[in-house]
């Protein structure tokens, strides 16, 4: 039987917030938030933690999530599900889920999930928000997005695109990193090289779309909050407490 699967790949050493996925708010770790959302997604069949280090993993356990070790030198998040999958054979639609993304919602998953079930020449479906403020489409932190008319990305940017040659007409997306690939496409992503545009712009989807591979995006009206700095865990809690 083929199952949907999210895996959750937690790193501990992250460069700008150290052990990051064991801060706690209110009472549980950042990882522990991220888990329970996806628990709640109705598309899902098995949430796994995919980590490199044995104090998640021994937090994972504790809170009585499933979670794996990894290999230590994985290149990128990717990599590490990929490991997880290659020892589950009946996982025929995987989502990764960023362990840093506690404010994600599971209705927002689900969509991920349907959108590759869905269209059947997507190999990789991802999420985008509209950009309210147009100041921050400058962001090069944020990343953009643009898309065809059947929904398919033409291409992600960390520059703002389009370009706006006549004031009033662009729409810009914003690109929120939550990935679903079918089987095949995780492992054919994974072997790929890394390419020109991807190492121009460090983002690992224009691999997939420099080789041809197709990505199907579903546009939901959320602006997530990721963890990378203290100053995001006080912005988490401040959403909480509101």
């Amino acid at each position: 039987m083929s199952k949907t699967a999210i895996i959750i790949p937690s790193r501990y050493a992250s460069t700008r917030l150290h052990a990051k996925p064991l801060i706690e708010v209110n009472g549980k770790p950042i990882i522990q938030w991220v888990y329970e959302k996806a628990s709640m997604v109705k598309g899902a069949d098995t949430v796994i933690v995919a980590t490199d280090h044995e104090e998640i993993f021994n937090c994972v356990k504790s809170f009585g999530g499933n979670v794996e070790m990894t290999k230590i030198d994985h290149k990128c998040g990717s990599d590490r599900i990929a490991e997880v999958a290659e020892r589950h054979t009946d996982m025929e639609y995987i989502v990764n889920l960023q362990g840093d993304e506690p404010m994600i919602t599971p209705d927002s998953i689900d969509g991920v999930i349907q959108a590759l079930k869905t269209n059947d020449n997507a190999d990789i479906a991802t999420l985008l928000r509209v950009i309210e403020d147009k100041k921050e489409a400058d962001n090069p932190n944020l990343v953009k997005c643009v898309k065809d008319k059947n929904g398919f990305a033409l291409y992600f940017s960390r520059s703002k695109i389009p370009f706006e040659r006549n004031e009033g007409e662009a729409v810009y997306y914003g690109h929120i990193g939550l990935y679903g690939y079918r089987r095949d496409a995780l492992f054919k992503m994974t072997k790929l090289n890394q390419t020109m545009l991807e190492k121009s712009e460090s983002l690992e989807q224009l691999r997939a779309l420099e080789s041809g591979m197709k990505i199907i995006t579903s546009v939901v009206d959320f602006k997530p909050i990721g963890i990378d700095t203290k100053e995001d865990v006080e912005e988490f809690k401040k959403a909480l407490s509101n």
